[in-house]
């Protein structure tokens, strides 16, 4: 059959059409720069299960590349092809390790795109269950006329948890001391054994241990109680007004990736985020969902390095 030039042209124009709708078209890459079991771990493989749905049953490969507080993750997706089928799942310590990593070769905003902050988890002041204080107030009262004499864990130097209570700490005009620990789980067992007083910690990873009776919570580092525990206050509440400790989730693609390409993943990730079974499965864990747009979580990551350059500079906090 003879080809005419008006079939010809037609089928010239249904071509990037027909382009477009194959995306994605075969697996898509998710680096998580945490281990597996954590809270941010835990939350992605719920998410983007029902991500891959959305994109109409696409493969997702959860990858973790733990190393460098998310260094190593954050540089091998700025690395990666700008094709759309590598995503970086990332927290807080995006923001937080521009200030402590001098890395001329890496910018966190120009060398990405935002797609969506996906959700987030309140982090939750929690106290020994023998420290001389059982409530807020009374941590606040003690450590003003015991300078010092407190400690508190976290899972490392440069960790969200540590430059969120060192925030507190100067907003409040409180000196306690810092404890790092290689993770956060050996942290936390030594706020239960009582070698220290406080810790920032993740609902999930804490409230076991807050039901058992061996530590205690204090307050919860938000601006609103947290659904999962609406008894315990916030640290807002409670004269630290606009203080939040918020371990945030949010997905990023290099930059360069296209535009149709951050759309279709933008809206994917929107929907997974607000699909009533991945609440169910991730509220016990004290994750609450967003799923906001790119613009949302880009106003977030530029608000917050500034913030955090000011707490790791007045605080001297300096990488290991």
């Amino acid at each position: 059959m003879a080809i005419t030039r008006r079939t010809l042209l037609a089928g010239l124009a249904v071509a990037p059409a027909m382009a477009h709708a194959a995306y994605p078209d075969r697996a898509i890459r998710v680096i998580v720069p945490f281990p597996p079991g954590g809270a941010v771990d835990v939350t992605a493989r719920v998410v983007f299960a029902r991500f891959g749905v959305e994109l109409g049953n696409t493969p997702i490969v959860i990858e973790n590349v733990p190393g460098a507080g998310g260094n190593v993750a954050t540089q091998r997706v700025a690395r990666a092809d700008p094709d759309g089928y590598t995503l970086l799942f990332t927290t807080p310590s995006h923001t937080i390790n521009p200030s402590l990593t001098a890395d001329p070769s890496l910018d966190v905003v120009r060398d990405f795109i935002p797609l969506s902050l996906v959700a987030q988890v309140p982090e939750v002041l929690v106290s020994a269950r023998d420290a001389p204080f059982k409530t807020f107030q009374e941590f606040v009262d003690y450590a003003r006329s015991h300078p010092n004499e407190l400690a508190y864990s976290s899972a490392g130097i440069g960790s969200h948890p540590h430059v969120a209570m060192e925030l507190l700490l100067r907003q409040l005009k409180l000196q306690v001391r810092h404890i790092p620990y290689r993770g956060a789980a050996p942290a936390l067992t030594d706020l239960v054994a009582g070698r220290v007083a406080l810790k920032l910690d993740a609902w999930a990873t804490a409230s076991p241990h807050i039901k058992a009776g061996t530590i205690r919570a204090l307050a919860f580092a938000s601006a609103q109680r947290a659904a999962v525990a609406p008894d315990v206050p916030t640290i807002d509440e409670l004269g630290v007004p606009g203080f939040e400790g918020i371990l945030w989730m949010g997905v990023l693609v290099p930059k360069g990736t296209p535009s149709e390409a951050c759309a279709t993943l933008s809206k994917a990730l929107a929907a997974a985020a607000k699909d009533p079974q991945v609440a169910q499965r991730l509220m016990p864990q004290g994750v609450e969902l967003i799923g906001s747009t790119p613009d949302v979580f880009r106003a977030q990551i530029e608000r917050e390095i500034p913030q955090w350059r000011e707490v790791i500079r007045a605080a001297n906090i300096r990488p290991e």
